[in-house]
């Protein structure tokens, strides 16, 4: 693990090349890129830059630190309140390891406050309780539970450790981690800062603990934070710090250089994000005095994909972990990237994206100096010959398919056994078991609901989200003005288009079969208008059954109609225009929509366009259990083949609110569904939105306690033609969707359509 530079930089010079600005930063990215370059070639893979591919287990939210910038720790009155526990329990653990294992995941990373018990004593009491000596105890506990049960390669981030933890966690573990964010004493003891009252922040304990890591030969992930008040001399500093750490030991396999993002409810909320310019020439500054065989890792959700390049330049050769789970839930304003656009973005820039194990090569080849015996055999089952990650996926599969672990399930219940295992591997589950599961009352809905949140809480996280929007009804477009009421043409459709934009929406959804006298081409007309009006907003329009009449009157196949509306500035489509996937239910109470074959042909020809979309189920008037699940089963079918919904919303069809179980209440029918739906989907379609104009707002709440996490579109009626929306005079305010989450101490954050990206974080 020789550490090379071609030109070594002390203090002095890392400072200045860290204030390059123009023509000066051009020539520091070109040489960074260089550097990179030739260390890529020295390993063996020219052109890769990694990531890897992993789950996010939030062990437990305590800690006895107070950072200015965390929205990741709570303390114990505020867990009691959120109805949440103090420490994942090991089935609940188990339940997030095997949901990422089974999607192909092979690094299961540990994040957790520092010695909790050193502050709560809540903490201390349930350690207690539960037989542990100390937290860092139950993280070995449970990273060998989840290396064993799933074949999941745990990496620790438990905070500070001493030189005997350090040994003691290894065996447990391939890899740990804890950043060293800066070495400036300034940020430590001087009231305001952000690491004053934060004892394990003191930058000497933090450099101990690398220098110990090395000691205790452990593969070693640290990095530095960019913009939480920091001088550019405290920067040089602490880059030289971990360099020299590293030429001691040979120990530190990544550096991480993670800019600073304001969050909200936080003493630094006010702060300003770091400055891109000062970000890319930290990362090339950190390229330059790691030197070619460093790996520098930026972290790809905490930047604009647009600034990829520019990170790229300055010499980055790893994203980091990204998960296609769970939530980041220490930045968890910042959704992670899809792994597909990830690797075509990196694509782009002229390198190819792999993955690798939380362990990086160098170090899994020189196992007898780096790996404890105990971890070996999990670490090589998932490395291929050039030490990355095998791609076949089949050995950790079969791990994370096995039923029932001996340790976590050992003297259950029946009912409680078959709920988790719906959390953790519902693939076993048959249609049967889930239609119990729908039919739960009393104690065991209880049980399935809170199951069902919980699930939510360790994977997609406690934000609940929202989207600003309009509704359009193309129904009532025309291209001839008409004196019919509501009706626009398409200088009205513009003005109705500004008008949203100037509102603050985001996304406009249009929905409806055009009328029977205009061209099949209103629909390009829609779609074109609506974007030259607001170029910036965000086109959700044409279901299904709209998109296949275009399709037929305009003589076009599928997949020229779908590219059409694409082409014409459609960005997503809704999923809507079916009650339940059977034709038996179709014919008997929507005898107009598309057949179920048709639906599924048209959703699935939408999707692979490139046009993603919405899922839905009305429930609650002639269909059965089974009829429920089968719908389910299909969409996960649906989207096994093209990976295409984003979110699934479950919607009590009005009129009818026949209940599954005679006698059982309303809201109890709401919430078995969106259980049940939580569970089963959560691998393949992570997010579940309330449709809120069905239910009331205690309803709401109701379910998103039951594993929602999303409350939809706010349905403005706007200042131009209210009525011409399909559910005009129904708005939920940005106000009152913070009422509604506020009682469940959670945060509301304004979304983009496609769950892509957040608008401005926490509302």
């Amino acid at each position: 693990m020789e550490h090379r530079t071609a030109q070594r930089l002390d203090r002095h010079g890392a400072e200045s090349l860290l204030a390059a600005r123009g023509t000066e930063l051009d020539v520091l990215l070109d040489a960074a890129t260089a550097c990179r370059d030739e260390g890529l070639r020295r390993a063996g893979r020219p052109g890769i830059i990694t990531y890897s591919r992993k789950v996010f287990i939030p062990l437990t939210t305590l800690c006895r630190d107070r950072c200015h910038y965390c929205v990741f720790v709570d303390t114990p009155t505020q867990l009691a309140r959120a109805h949440k526990p103090l420490f994942m329990s090991a089935e609940q653990v188990l339940t997030v390891a095997r949901r990422g294992a089974a999607l192909g995941c092979k690094e299961a990373l540990f994040t957790l406050g520092d010695r909790p018990e050193a502050r709560w004593p809540a903490a201390r009491t349930w350690l207690d309780e539960n037989g542990y000596t100390s937290t860092l105890d139950y993280v070995a506990a449970m990273a060998r539970l989840v290396r064993d049960e799933t074949g999941l390669l745990p990496h620790l981030n438990p905070g500070v450790l001493t030189l005997d933890e350090l040994r003691a966690l290894r065996p447990t573990a391939p890899s740990m981690g804890m950043m060293l964010e800066t070495t400036s004493r300034r940020l430590f003891e001087e009231p305001g800062m952000v690491h004053y009252g934060s004892p394990d922040k003191d930058p000497d304990v933090r450099l101990r603990v690398i220098e110990d890591a090395g000691v205790a030969r452990v593969p070693f992930t640290t990095g530095i934070l960019v913009g939480i008040g920091e001088t550019l001399r405290d920067r040089a500093e602490s880059l030289i710090a971990i360099r020299e750490a590293h030429e001691r030991h040979g120990h530190i396999q990544e550096v991480i250089v993670q800019n600073f993002r304001a969050k909200p409810r936080t003493a630094m909320q006010d702060a300003p994000d770091a400055d891109l310019l000062d970000y890319v020439a930290t990362v090339a500054v950190a390229r330059m005095v790691l030197g070619p065989d460093a790996r520098i890792q930026v972290p790809p959700n905490l930047s604009d994909p647009d600034e990829f390049d520019l990170l790229v330049r300055a010499g980055a050769d790893d994203w980091g972990g990204v998960s296609p789970l769970t939530a980041d839930h220490v930045n968890p304003e910042r959704p992670w990237p899809q792994v597909d656009d990830l690797s075509d973005r990196t694509t782009a820039l002229g390198y190819r994206l792999r993955e690798r194990l939380t362990v990086h090569p160098e170090y899994l080849r020189a196992a007898t100096t780096w790996l404890d015996d105990e971890v070996v055999p999990a670490t090589r089952a998932l490395a291929g010959d050039d030490g990355l990650a095998v791609t076949d996926g089949d050995t950790l599969d079969e791990r994370a398919k096995a039923e029932a672990p001996s340790r976590a399930h050992a003297g259950r219940r029946p009912i409680r056994r078959l709920i988790e295992r719906a959390a953790s591997d519902p693939a076993s589950l048959d249609d049967q078991e889930w239609v119990g599961l729908l039919e739960s009352d009393g104690p065991a809905l209880e049980e399935l609901a809170e199951t069902a949140d919980q699930l939510r809480q360790f994977t997609v996280g406690e934000a609940v989200s929202i989207v600003v929007n309009r509704n359009v009804s193309s129904s009532l477009f025309r291209a001839a003005l008409a004196e019919e009421p509501d009706t626009y043409d398409a200088a009205a459709l513009a003005m109705i288009a500004h008008d949203a934009s100037e509102l603050g929406a985001s996304e406009i959804c249009v929905q409806g079969k055009v009328g029977p006298y205009e061209a099949p081409e209103a629909y390009l007309d829609i779609a074109r208008t609506i974007r030259t009006a607001a170029p910036d907003i965000h086109l959700h329009a044409f279901r299904p059954a709209d998109v296949d009449d275009f399709a037929r009157r305009a003589g076009l196949t599928l997949e020229t109609a779908c590219e059409a509306v694409r082409d014409a500035g459609v960005g997503t489509v809704p999923g809507t225009g079916v009650k339940i996937l059977s034709e038996r239910v179709r014919r008997r109470i929507a005898p107009d929509d598309l057949d179920i074959e048709r639906w599924v042909e048209v959703i699935s020809a939408a999707h692979r366009s490139g046009l993603r979309s919405t899922s839905v189920m009305f429930y609650g008037h002639v269909e059965t259990a089974s009829e429920r699940i089968a719908h389910l089963r299909r969409l996960i079918a649906v989207q096994t083949d093209t990976g295409g919904f984003t979110e699934f919303v479950p919607i009590p069809l009005p009129g009818h609110g026949v209940p599954l179980v005679p006698g059982r209440a309303a809201l109890d029918e709401h919430r078995a569904v969106f259980a049940v739906a939580r569970l089963m989907l959560s691998a393949s379609i992570p997010h579940i939105q309330v449709p809120w104009t069905r239910v009331g707002d205690e309803t709401v709440q109701a379910l998103l306690r039951s594993g929602a996490d999303d409350l939809g579109g706010t349905l403005l009626d706007g200042r131009v033609l209210p009525r011409s929306g399909a559910e005009h005079g129904q708005q939920m305010t940005i106000a009152r969707a913070k009422q509604i989450t506020r009682g469940l101490f959670r945060p509301l954050r304004i979304r983009t359509t496609d769950y892509r990206g957040a608008l401005g974080g926490d509302a």
